[in-house]
């Protein structure tokens, strides 16, 4: 597998929900490159063991910074700034906001349109959680020493990965909050992407859309990874993969899910909007059958 430039030896990775899952697993490929890792996460207890699995599995690799932060807080983020810049004044090489939740309506209330706060703090976490770690590091990824970088030197490859959730395309229901956040977290990054494509060529940006995954949010519901999870770890292998084809939209597959369906699945979302079909026709019940057809005879080698 070609491993992208950005994953190189003393370049530096910041990223957010680092403690577990796939944060994690991005650390564990970082640090193993000889890369600074820097995790944030808003767990104490499982930073500090985090960190410590990756000295234990890359002991040749930099020690990891590990720092407690609530990504929902510019505060938070104001304060650690300074921190970061002072130990890797050159810039962050690959930025990876990640953290997220997975909120439920309060117990009290009949439907999460009774339950305000519970998409108040989805959207700070999940949202505002990714557009404030860019406030506060774009310009730290962006930045290049215009002193050393010539035709024959050019700026260094640098990357950001926002990850976002196939909840935010093809929006099932159960869950509005967590769905709308995820969307907004597409926007953001097919936006950002757009707007440094000119002005920063050596900085990808990547949507990161994990398919079914075995993380700490899914041992809450099964004790052992079901089989048709995928690990973190695979999750990360095929970003990798996806990056270096050059690839924005990087939308993983699991042992259940083909990357064709996926293709389907989402072809049919959009087409609710297309040809006028009701609001999440594919789980309407007068619209099942019709859709579960549409779907399957679906052919999305003709799109694009």
């Amino acid at each position: 597998m070609t491993t992208p430039t950005v994953f190189r030896p003393g370049a530096t990775a910041l990223i957010t929900g680092a403690a577990s899952g796939i944060g994690l697993a991005a650390a564990h490929y970082c640090h193993r490159e000889g890369m600074n890792v820097i995790l944030l996460d808003i767990d104490a207890t499982k930073l500090t063991a985090a960190a410590a699995e990756l000295e234990q599995a890359n002991p040749a690799s930099p020690k990891p910074h590990t720092f407690v932060l609530d990504v929902s807080k510019q505060e938070d983020w104001a304060q650690l700034q300074p921190t970061i810049h002072g130990l890797y004044p050159q810039g962050i090489d690959l930025l990876m906001l990640n953290a997220g939740r997975l909120a439920t309506p309060a117990s009290d209330k009949k439907t999460p349109w009774h339950d305000p706060g519970y998409f108040e703090s989805t959207f700070a976490t999940n949202t505002f959680g990714y557009t404030n770690g860019l406030a506060t590091f774009l310009d730290s990824v962006t930045g290049t020493d215009t002193a050393t970088t010539t035709t024959e030197n050019p700026p260094p490859s640098r990357a950001i990965i926002l990850t976002g959730s196939k909840q935010g395309i093809t929006n099932p229901p159960g869950n509005p909050a967590y769905n709308a956040s995820k969307s907004a977290v597409k926007t953001i990054a097919e936006h950002l992407a757009f707007d440094l494509h000119r002005s920063y060529p050596q900085v990808s940006v990547h949507l990161l859309v994990p398919g079914w995954v075995y993380t700490g949010m899914m041992r809450k519901y099964f004790a052992t990874k079901p089989d048709g999870c995928w690990t973190p770890q695979e999750t990360v292998e095929f970003l990798v993969r996806k990056m270096a084809a050059g690839s924005f939209y990087i939308i993983c597959p699991d042992n259940e899910v083909t990357e064709e369906l996926d293709r389907k699945r989402i072809a049919w979302a959009c087409g609710d909007l297309v040809r006028d079909r009701p609001a999440l026709s594919r789980w309407r019940e007068d619209w099942k059958e019709r859709a579960a057809k549409g779907i399957e005879g679906l052919d999305v080698g003709l799109l694009g």
